[in-house]
């Protein structure tokens, strides 16, 4: 079979400027070689920062004007490293197409659908705005969007994240392009709707005729889309084989560990194994600390609603329920998972119960006891007290964290306000002491969060948390932005902290494979009702609604759930 794109011997170096007069360069991609047949899909696979992305954005040169190149990247036997602005312009979105992991930030918020689609028709097409309105609603049809007709006049924030990333997918696939690079287009996705794009993304490529160049952090995710298989690390190929054997018998032992670290749907591990530890030959814990069934409740929801009001009209409105009536009880030391899709109601239940919504946005019912107490309707001191008992971490740390602040101060912050600590010099060693506590180290204190990676943030988020010594964790989609390694360390330091301090999470997520490792009872919603409650392991084995066996039969299985 015949490459299309054939990467050789590719390296890539970002200038991060002068020092003593010596410029200096980061070398991100050290001399990378793959070749991406014709009608087929090769998938790129390694950790954050292992060059993948960079890789395959040097593709069409869409990277920062410090990077520089060399190599070779030949694609239907041109070298695109030696091809002009124009030559390249000429390429993007025609031959060769991109589809990037966040469409809010990929779709331009002031143009309607419409008009983004028609774009590319335009100006590789020649097409007049009346054909290329005609053409973007055949293929929003092609890509599953309903009523496509109506939904050309949308704009990208009337739009779910599904139907946003169906939209980037039909921007892509205007001009019928040979080469499609999709890179982490699932990732910010749940379950069910990352099994419809990965689907559709396997269809259209098989009704185009074109080759699909898939960036993923997921090996699951890339056993069942991928023909093919590169996996990287440190800006360097590791591994390279077909898919199949990449699952029944990896030869390299990173590759055996990013198999080895995600959790999974067919076992429970007391203890994930992360990347490091695989590749030393260190075992994973045995056996987890038994819970015990009969402790305390500290936390209750009794029909818990949240509804917001809609604009209707010039001047009407209407009550839209998003959480009708929810009942659970959290006990000392356990976790509680809530599941479901985008839209379920699962994080405003969340947070409702940490009172984060304006009562302005809509009515709340029911009652959050703790400590006997209703929550809802607490006011003054007494909520200021609470709030220092039951905290949150959120799902993106680079938004959750003050970028003006050092990481000293943020943590520091909180004691301040709560009057933990008798002075400065007992809340900095508190501080400290977190830290080190969840894996950082003392020159952490000095800088501010744009020097971390993003485990790295949500790390020192959860420090921050701990700083007010609370009773409960609230955790909304905490692990789900972060790499496979990388998302077995915190969910291991979760664990690990529940042991020490005897902390109760509610941990809400989309991934049930990650639910089952760290949740003892799941609660599954779907808009905005409880349609199932059980303990993890018997919800697992024996689901009794279709919602929730569509959501097991939705997490990604690597090879042997293929859908290509």
């Amino acid at each position: 079979m015949s490459a299309l794109l054939s990467i050789q011997d590719l390296k890539v170096a970002f200038r991060m400027g002068r020092v003593d007069g010596q410029m200096q360069r980061q070398l991100a991609v050290k001399g990378v070689s793959f070749d991406v047949p014709e009608n087929s899909t090769v998938a790129l696979v390694g950790e954050s920062g292992s060059g993948k992305s960079v890789t395959a954005m040097s593709v069409l040169n869409l990277l920062p004007s410090n990077a520089e190149r060399s190599g070779r990247i030949l694609f239907q036997g041109r070298d695109l490293l030696q091809a002009g602005v124009h030559e390249l312009q000429a390429l993007r979105g025609k031959d060769i197409a991109c589809v990037f992991q966040d469409p809010m930030s990929s779709l331009n918020p002031v143009f309607d659908v419409a008009t983004q689609i028609g774009e590319p028709l335009i100006k590789h097409m020649g097409m007049t705005r009346r054909q290329a309105r005609v053409r973007a609603e055949e293929l929003l049809h092609e890509v599953g969007i309903p009523e496509p007709k109506r939904r050309l006049s949308a704009y990208p924030h009337e739009m779910s994240g599904g139907q946003q990333q169906r939209v980037m997918i039909a921007v892509a696939l205007a001009c019928s392009p040979k080469l499609l690079i999709a890179d982490e287009p699932t990732t910010a996705l749940d379950v069910t709707i990352q099994r419809q794009v990965m689907e559709l993304l396997a269809r259209l490529k098989q009704s185009h005729q074109m080759s699909l160049l898939f960036i993923s952090h997921d090996l699951g995710v890339v056993g069942e889309i991928s023909d093919h298989v590169v996996v990287m690390r440190h800006g360097q190929v590791r591994e390279a084989a077909p898919v199949a054997q990449i699952f029944s018998a990896p030869q390299d032992a990173y590759t055996q560990a990013l198999l080895a670290c995600r959790p999974s749907l067919a076992e429970n591990p007391a203890r994930l194994m992360v990347i490091d530890d695989h590749i030393a030959g260190r075992a994973a814990a045995a056996s987890a600390v038994a819970k015990d069934p009969n402790a305390p409740v500290v936390l209750e929801a009794r029909g818990l609603r949240k509804s917001f009001w809609l604009k209707q009209g010039l001047f009407g409105r209407r009550e839209f329920p998003a959480v009708k009536g929810v009942n659970f009880q959290l006990r000392k030391g356990h976790t509680l998972g809530v599941v479901g899709e985008s839209g379920s109601g699962k994080t405003t239940m969340g947070l409702t119960l940490l009172r984060l919504h304006e009562q302005t946005s809509g009515t709340m019912g029911g009652e959050v006891l703790f400590d006997g107490r209703d929550l809802l309707r607490m006011g003054g001191a007494d909520w200021q007290q609470m709030r220092r008992r039951i905290q949150v971490v959120f799902q993106n740390p680079y938004a959750s964290l003050n970028p003006r602040f050092t990481i000293g101060q943020t943590l520091r912050e909180p004691m301040e306000i709560h009057g933990i600590g008798k002075d400065g010099a007992e809340r900095e060693a508190r501080a400290l002491a977190l830290l080190q506590r969840v894996g950082l180290d003392e020159s952490a204190m000095a800088k501010y969060p744009h020097e971390f990676s993003g485990g790295q943030r949500q790390r020192i988020a959860i420090a921050r948390c701990l700083t007010l010594q609370p009773e409960v964790l609230v955790l909304d989609e905490a692990v789900s932005a972060l790499d496979v390694s990388v998302q077995a360390q915190v969910l291991n330091l979760l664990k690990d902290l529940q042991d020490e301090f005897g902390l109760s999470y509610i941990f809400i997520s989309h991934d049930l494979a990650v639910v089952r490792f760290i949740a003892d009872e799941v609660l599954v919603m779907q808009n905005g009702d409880v349609v199932e409650q059980a303990a993890t392991e018997t919800l697992i084995a024996a689901p009794r609604q279709d919602y929730t066996r569509r959501l097991l039969g939705a997490v990604p299985r690597g090879y042997h759930g293929r859908v290509a």
